[in-house]
């Protein structure tokens, strides 16, 4: 998945696991002058999660961080803190009825957050405080018209076009995920597989019906430029930014014989996230623990990995003859300009014909990169590859398929942006996820995006 349950280390603390990161110029916003950033946290929250549902943790520091100046260091930092009351401590129940509204007491485990924006001098402006998160999608008896009554009025107007939410939401990433992690059985050439050939049949989204904690802020893109410039002209190197989010703990956690928990010390680290799938597929085992404790502008150390995928060298393994030109570029030890472009530098203008690109420089970072100054299409899932140049790897959207286009990409298929002596092999300009179409999530048409959670009477538990 994206960065679902990534490296070996963050798998065991889903609540400070980066899932998934957007950035997006709004599409809500008609005069286009409003920029999107979600965060998601918390892998495969099955609906029914009870008596313990899913919330934030009240000592993870969340971070979403923007890089304006192409040095891969955070210039602005939006910062989430959250707390959590427990208003009956008597019950075992999260709810002790029906939850009608953000302030009904009936919820007995309401968690709040504040926002602070942190610039690069280190100057902190709390942007919103106590702020009040939705509960979970418990189901129709205890969350009844849980988007109208809850989810919509979690939606926090900070002012100055600033828009805020926290909370749960329904997985908006999807993939075939048993079928990419039982040897890369893609679709629709599964069948010429090295082993146990399976029949094509339509693809099964393993993230369906399952939720995540997603955290998301809308502000103005002058609010983003290094000067403060409004973002209108693509070819302006101040229209981009670069982008990633992390989530951090104390260093110290000291455990009472009472069950009582204490933190102290400054806060580290454990995992972010820029580009999708990067750490997951990108990254080696050994490593992704290292990865997830580095800032971006450290990313050179992992450049080799971007430079020679493993995948790329899987691929014709597991597809006899399928791969030849592919097979030939990986023997002959060619570093990957192509996805170093996409992942690790930003595309310059004129790699891709009519896409204005995304350069933020030569240093080597994962981060994910947006051109402000592009209007939204959403005319193609499949973003930049498929000639739509507002969505990935322009930024991401909650619906970029960003699977296929990354499996295309190690495939080959971008390799000529680089060097035209390269043919694609065919298949590269067909591998798909897998997912149905009809198993694609429902999203929203207005902030936060992501679809309302599964409930969790509707949903079994994971």
């Amino acid at each position: 998945m994206s960065s679902h349950r990534e490296a070996p280390a963050i798998s065991k603390d889903p609540v400070a696991d980066n899932t998934d990161l957007y950035a997006f110029v709004s599409t809500d916003d008609p005069d286009g002058k409003t920029v999107t950033l979600i965060a998601n946290y918390i892998p495969l929250e099955g609906p029914a999660g009870g008596p313990n549902f899913y919330e934030f943790g009240d000592d993870v520091l969340y971070e979403i961080h923007v890089d304006n100046d192409g040095d891969a260091k955070a210039d602005i930092t939006y910062q989430f803190a959250f707390t959590t009351q427990v208003l009956n401590p008597d019950t075992f129940l999260y709810n002790t009825g029906q939850i009608a509204d953000l302030n009904d007491q009936h919820w007995n485990r309401p968690q709040f957050y504040s926002v602070t924006q942190v610039k690069g001098g280190g100057v902190s402006t709390v942007l919103g405080d106590k702020l009040a998160c939705p509960p979970c999608n418990i189901g129709p008896r205890s969350t009844p018209d849980y988007e109208a009554r809850l989810g919509s009025k979690a939606v926090h107007d900070l002012g100055g076009s600033v828009k805020v939410f926290a909370g749960q939401r329904g997985e908006g990433f999807y993939v075939d995920l048993g079928s990419i992690f039982d040897l890369l059985a893609l679709r629709p050439f599964q069948s010429l597989h090295r082993f146990h050939p399976p029949e094509s049949t339509s693809g099964v989204n393993a993230t369906k019906d399952l939720n995540v904690n997603c955290i998301a802020i809308q502000v103005p893109k002058t609010a983003l430029t290094r000067d403060g410039s409004a973002a209108v002209d693509p070819a302006d190197p101040r229209a981009v930014i670069g982008v990633w989010a992390t989530a951090s703990r104390q260093k110290a956690l000291i455990r009472e014989k009472d069950g009582k928990l204490h933190n102290s010390g400054p806060f580290v680290q454990v995992s972010r996230l820029g580009n999708p799938l990067v750490n997951e597929v990108v990254i080696p085992m050994g490593t992704k623990d290292l990865w997830n404790a580095q800032d971006p502008d450290a990313d050179s150390q992992f450049l080799k990995y971007v430079q020679h995928p493993e995948v790329a060298g899987l691929l014709p393994f597991l597809y006899p003859g399928v791969f030849p030109n592919l097979a030939a570029f990986d023997s002959s030890g060619k570093p990957r300009a192509d996805l170093v472009a996409i992942l690790m530098t930003g595309i310059p203008a004129g790699v891709v014909p009519t896409f204005p690109g995304n350069f933020t420089g030569t240093t080597i970072a994962d981060m994910l990169r947006l051109n402000m100054a592009i209007k939204p299409n959403n005319a193609s899932r499949l973003g930049v590859v498929g000639g739509d140049n507002s969505g990935f790897p322009n930024g991401r959207r909650v619906s970029d398929d960003v699977v296929t286009i990354e499996l295309r990409a190690i495939a080959g298929f971008t390799i000529p942006l680089v060097d035209n002596t390269y043919t694609p092999d065919p298949p590269a300009a067909v591998i798909e996820d897998g997912t149905n179409n009809s198993a694609i999530p429902v999203y929203l048409d207005r902030f936060p995006y992501l679809g309302t959670p599964s409930s969790g009477y509707d949903k079994p538990a994971a």
